[in-house]
């Protein structure tokens, strides 16, 4: 396997080959179950195509805790098979399929009764650590540890005594959920999966009763092609619904979405070294360590405006803020919030109104011939609900091929960036005195691109500026915005500020300061006009201000109609009046 670049230039070989191809499977929804799809497929032998109406995981895939989990609240709900599914899956990640993107984190479950609880959670979190090492894959991850009150506050000073009596001390994963579901993608194109981003589906081909292909609008262009094949997989997520009424059918899978916002504060506001897991009379809430910041979540409530871009209201970001200071001897304040953002979860539609009550499983299914729909799932099982998306098409391929198709082996394939990235990783001082580089900033680029951190130490040795970190958003190279446009599939300034990079919630400004660098850096690569850069800028500021505007809305309704003030980037002349997106 050889990488390819998400380049403008792969982007159209991509739409002409799908549709000059009659392809074995077409995987609607670029997020992380249809990266996973794509990638399961292709590495089966299949012809594959996969579009995305908007960015690579610019859905639910780039709004989650930004956790590899195996759940161990679902211990208590007692779904045993999820959370040893998860575990399994989990480890896969860390020692196999994404090292350079999952990594271990440690998590301080504070204890508020004396002996019971101990044992009670002590118990699950046992229970827990068991699974993790029976999956075959937990090795390496640490086990759990009982801690006095004294030792819990000597690990995370900023505890009140008070809230606390212990604590247990144990281990998860984390990802950086949009590079991983970017590099899933193109994983899959280096496999031979053509993929194109920014292009809509807008209906389903049909002939008879059979689902054959589905009609697309190129975005960027405002072209419409037909793409033909004997398998289409709906992998929409919280568009599910939408994406299946184009087959004229009612879905026998409803997903409804369910809110969660998180906020993002500088790590210097909460002392400690581990993350945080706290109970709420709804569900836990979450402190996670995020480099030089804290991540807190996650609201968990029902959502039924724009699935396009949820907001976050100030009740959310007040519930959040009232939750976490119950525990913290200096509170936290409004002020202290850098960035704040909202995704939506697809969960299976159950009769509980309580969306933290649904289903986080995920199901499959082929209402109608030749479409097969998956739906539900979290996160972390995103290969498992590939796996049995994949095979659920390849039974309706039994009839329409004339070889068999191969079992999963997704199992057994590193994303590109995951070979020989340990070693890179021992090498990182060698790393950073040839390229004149820091070693924190080496480790750095390890983190995000794995083994080929060789690529952006090309464009650095070739442009020195590029070695230059971005205008007030000083963890980022000037290199890394151009990457992310010639070989990330970033086409607007959008996708590299709030996707590539996490500098839309990492920085006071959104990003704003450093918006016109990063456009110019964007133009020259994609070939922008004057004009398309002050495009690009102005667009991007008015999302910002749209969703500061959002958040200080005291409800859902009003902080929708407040984000919905600012548009998708679309040139005009292509914009689009369906609802529908892919």
């Amino acid at each position: 396997m050889r990488p390819v670049a998400l380049s403008p230039e792969n982007r159209q070989a991509a739409l002409d080959a799908m549709a000059s191809a009659h392809l074995d499977v077409l995987v609607i929804g670029g997020g992380v179950v249809g990266g996973g799809v794509a990638l399961d497929a292709a590495t089966r032998g299949l012809t594959v195509g996969l579009v995305e109406a908007r960015d690579f995981a610019s859905g639910t895939s780039s709004r989650s805790s930004k956790l590899m989990h195996g759940g161990l609240r679902y211990l208590e709900m007692l779904d045993f098979r999820l959370v040893a599914e998860a575990l399994k899956e989990r480890g896969l990640s860390l020692q196999k399929l994404a090292p350079h993107l999952v990594r271990e984190v440690g998590f301080l479950y504070p204890l508020t009764h004396r002996v019971w609880e101990r044992f009670y959670a002590g118990s699950g979190v046992a229970l827990y650590d068991a699974m993790s090492k029976a999956s075959g894959y937990g090795q390496d991850v640490p086990l759990h540890r009982h801690l006095t009150r004294r030792g819990a506050r000597r690990m995370m000073p900023a505890l009140k005594k008070d809230a606390l009596v212990g604590a247990l001390h144990y281990y998860d994963g984390q990802v950086d959920d949009a590079r991983h579901t970017m590099f899933l993608s193109r994983t899959a194109a280096a496999y031979g999966a053509h993929v194109a981003s920014r292009t809509r589906v807008i209906d389903l081909l049909r002939e008879g009763d059979r689902v054959v292909g589905a009609r697309v609008k190129d975005l960027e262009s405002g072209a419409e092609l037909d793409i033909r094949a004997k398998q289409v997989v709906n992998a929409s997520g919280v568009w599910t619904d939408e994406t299946q009424s184009f087959a004229g059918e009612r879905g026998q899978f409803h997903v409804r979405a369910s809110k969660g916002v998180h906020l993002v504060v500088p790590r210097d506001r909460i002392r400690g070294e581990s993350g945080l897991i706290l109970r709420t009379e709804k569900s836990v809430l979450f402190v996670i360590p995020w480099g030089r910041h804290w991540i807190i979540g996650t609201t968990d409530t029902d959502w039924s405006l724009s699935k396009d871009h949820p907001a976050a209201s100030r009740s959310d970001i007040d519930y959040l803020l009232d939750h976490v200071n119950r525990v913290l001897v200096e509170p936290l304040t409004h002020d202290d919030v850098e960035g704040v953002y909202a995704g939506l979860r697809p969960l299976l539609a159950g009769e509980d109104e309580a969306t933290s009550k649904l289903s986080r499983e995920h199901a499959v299914g082929t209402a109608v011939k030749g479409l097969v729909v998956v739906a539900g799932g979290k996160y972390t099982t995103y290969r498992i609900m590939a796996k049995d998306a994949v095979d659920a098409a390849a039974h309706g391929l039994s009839t329409q091929l004339d070889r068999h198709v191969p079992e999963s082996v997704t199992e057994d394939v590193p994303l590109l960036g995951a070979d020989g990235y340990q070693a890179l990783w021992n090498q990182r001082h060698v790393l950073a005195g040839t390229s004149g580089l820091g070693v924190g900033r080496i480790e750095h680029l390890l983190h995000r691109y794995g083994s080929l951190i060789g690529e952006l130490l090309d464009l650095v040795a070739e442009r020195p500026d590029l070695g230059r970190p971005l205008t007030g958003a000083d963890d980022y190279l000037r290199a890394e915005i151009v990457y992310a446009a010639s070989h990330e599939g970033a086409r607007h300034l959008d996708d590299a500020l709030a996707r590539r990079t996490r500098i839309s919630i990492e920085t006071f400004d959104r990003g704003t300061a450093c918006a016109e660098e990063a456009a110019e850096l964007m133009g020259e690569t994609l070939g922008w006009t004057q004009t398309q850069r002050d495009n690009e800028i102005d667009h991007y500021l008015k999302r910002v201000a749209a969703e500061r505007e959002s958040q200080t809305m005291p409800d859902d309704e009003t902080a929708d109609a407040a984000r919905m003030g600012a548009e998708d980037v679309v040139p005009v002349s292509t914009r689009t009046t369906e609802e529908t997106t892919s």
